[in-house]
């Protein structure tokens, strides 16, 4: 349903590592409103709730939500650093079109 990167895994743990509010705490992805294109890809570090789905992907547990899982099918979460700075960006093919700095994304 959705898979990381190596670079992602990695730098997740590294925040796991370097974050004492992560201990013990599995990574969330979810989808939210806002930013320029409707929609906005958010990462936490959250305790498992009732009706999220878990998806193993190198090594990283990633938690999801029923809302999110539906627009976050066959997506890949990357780490990335380049001169507008580092951060996750994650291939959807979910959406239809994302703005220019990857962060939201619109679908039909």
């Amino acid at each position: 349903m959705l898979t990381m990167t190596t670079k992602a895994a990695d730098k997740v743990r590294t925040f796991a590592e370097q974050m004492p509010e992560a201990k013990g705490k599995d990574l969330r992805i979810f989808i939210q409103g806002g930013g320029c294109s409707g929609f906005q890809y958010g990462f936490t570090f959250d305790d498992h709730q009732d009706g999220d789905m878990v998806v193993e992907s190198e090594g990283i547990r990633v938690l999801v939500d029923q809302m999110s899982a539906q627009y976050l099918s066959g997506a890949t979460v990357d780490f990335v650093e380049d001169l507008r700075g580092a951060g996750f960006v994650v291939e959807n093919p979910n959406a239809v079109r994302s703005c220019g700095c990857g962060h939201s994304f619109a679908v039909e």
